[in-house]
């Protein structure tokens, strides 16, 4: 075992001390080690429930015939972060998580690995760092939260609608009373934010992967069925430790990365996974790109709408049967079906055992919402190098537009635009040097796309940004613009009142300019300086690559 290099032999006697300090047992030294990396923080909602999970697994470990080791990383609420400088910090948190995971494990030799994440950067976070690790792991994540329930209109609710609510108070279309019984049921207890936002997408896509099993994206967190995967999580991570295997480098695969593509396009999954996939592919050394995924959302039917985009929950996900149910919908000449998954199945397997139970939450194939993915790629002289759009959030009639622009060089100064009656029909809000360099950090744009639709300009106002959007966003709105400004891209030349268009079915976002001006203005432009001075941020964005490969830092 690989525990082996810290337990066996005389010249480890000084190591067995000190684990003897923690509790361990003379009988412990002939048992795998399982690292538990857990992400509880009290004060994250998607989080505060894992310290008592990290519990039950250490039991359930024991019971299994393993010895736990449970350790943490950080976690960001990308909610609380949200619209103030601290969002900055969101997506360069994944690169330390990821450091965080192999420093641990490589550090303390793990024979195998549970995994235990909930929210956004977390997930992808822990893939990288396991994928490094070359140590047989098994993602269990806390679940899905139950949606709100608005007391005064009856209806479903979640993060997004407190959002919202925002800008419809702003208008006046709602009073601070219904604003403040919004943001006390929304989110009702522990768990991920209830629609398929960041966290639930990449969640479920773990399931596509092989890296969870199945339930990890859709059982809530406070489903007693949770507590039964969780036990199985860490029987199964002890088998792994036993068997020397599956690596999670035999299950990140390219046919595991069209699986979880394909997964993606169906349920129309955050904009972010776009970000993650592409970053879990290269740490992987798989060669995956824009256009794969672009190819793979022409082919695949969009099946499942769930919020922002459509009125159902993750829980309702799960009624309905779940990931796999999902991809039993599918044909199946889509699904690479001999994948290998950490349960010892294929997904084939899985996807065999899957019942579909609600065909309005998982649509037949004759019944699409689309015939192609809720997701799309866009280029054009905007976006030399790819940009990205929830499509399957977007009104039928804003999938062609075009519009004026009206240009912020921040989304505190959008957001203060947006608020302050700026915004008009027929618009479109560029939002610019919010980059992974130029940010730094390429914040999420809930509160501006959020304020647009509840100020009821969801159906005339598009926007563009080189930031990236929360899972929550829905609406015309087009992330991860590359280049970025900060790195000479077009979106950083525009000026207010410029044309823009957006054609969504013929995958294009142009500024329609001539080269002579763009040339012309290129010319003129002053040289961009980094906002930040110093710390963690300064070295990100020195770090930091482009969007377009998944904002990952420079080897």
């Amino acid at each position: 075992m690989i525990s082996d290099q810290i337990k066996k032999g005389k010249e480890r006697a000084p190591h067995r001390s000190l684990l003897f300090a923690t509790g361990m047992t003379r009988s412990d030294m002939s048992k795998p080690f399982i690292g538990i990396c857990n992400s509880y923080e009290s004060f994250v909602p998607g989080h505060c429930h894992l310290n008592k999970v990290g519990e039950w697994l250490k039991k359930c470990v024991i019971e299994a015939g393993g010895v736990p080791m449970e350790f943490n990383t950080i976690a960001v609420c990308d909610g609380i972060a949200m619209a103030h400088p601290g969002m900055k910090f969101s997506l360069p948190s994944r690169e330390l998580i990821a450091d965080s995971v192999e420093t641990v494990a490589r550090a303390h030799c793990f024979d195998a690995m549970i995994c235990v994440p909930n929210c956004d950067k977390i997930v992808p976070g822990m893939i990288i760092g396991a994928i490094r690790t070359g140590i047989p792991t098994i993602f269990a994540s806390g679940g899905p939260m139950a949606p709100g329930h608005d007391p005064k209109t009856g209806k479903d609710t979640d993060l997004n609608s407190v959002f919202e609510a925002v800008g419809a108070e702003n208008v006046g279309k709602i009073t601070e009373k219904d604003l403040q019984a919004v943001e006390e049921t929304s989110c009702p207890g522990c768990g991920s934010c209830s629609g398929m936002f960041t966290a639930n997408s990449m969640n479920c896509l773990c399931e596509a992967f092989g890296l969870a099993l199945p339930g990890n994206g859709s059982i809530l967190a406070i489903d007693p069925r949770r507590k039964e995967l969780w036990r199985q999580a860490a029987f199964r991570a002890v088998a792994l430790a036993k068997a020397g295997g599956p690596l999670p480098k035999d299950l990140i695969t390219q046919a595991s990365m069209d699986n979880a593509i394909t997964l993606d396009m169906a349920m129309g999954g955050s904009t972010n996974t776009v970000l993650h996939t592409l970053a879990i592919a290269r740490e992987a050394g798989i060669d995956y790109s824009l256009t794969r995924m672009n190819e793979i959302s022409a082919r695949t039917p969009y099946i499942c709408k769930l919020a922002p985009s459509g009125h159902y929950h993750v829980v309702d996900l799960d009624r309905a049967g779940g990931v796999m149910a999902i991809l039993k919908r599918l044909p199946r000449e889509l699904i690479q079906t001999d994948a290998p998954t950490v349960g010892g199945q294929t997904i084939g397997e899985q996807i065999d055992a899957a019942r579909i139970a609600d065909d309005d939450v998982i649509r037949t194939l004759e019944n699409p919402y689309s015939q192609d993915g809720g997701l799309a790629v866009l280029w054009g002289n905007l976006a030399e190098k790819g940009s990205v759009v929830k499509k399957g959030g977007v009104a039928p009639s804003m999938m062609t537009f075009t519009g004026q622009a009206i240009c912020f060089d921040s989304q505190e100064e959008a957001c203060a635009g947006i608020l302050a009656g700026k915004v008009k029909p027929g618009h479109v809000v560029v939002i610019r040097y919010e980059g992974p360099k130029g940010g730094p950090g390429m914040q999420e744009m809930l509160a501006p796309t959020s304020y647009i639709i509840g100020a009821g300009l969801g159906e005339s106002v598009a926007l563009i940004t080189d930031g990236r959007f929360s899972g929550a966003t829905h609406g015309a709105c087009v992330g991860h613009v590359s280049p970025e400004a900060a790195e000479g891209g077009l979106i950083g030349l525009l000026k207010d009142g410029d044309e823009i268009t957006i054609d969504i079915p013929k995958r294009a976002l142009n500024a329609n300019l001539t080269e002579d001006e763009i040339a012309a203005r290129r010319k003129a432009q002053a040289a961009w300086t980094p906002r930040i001075r110093g710390g963690w941020l300064e070295r990100y964005a020195r770090l930091v690559g482009n969007a377009s490969t998944g904002a990952s830092l420079k080897s």
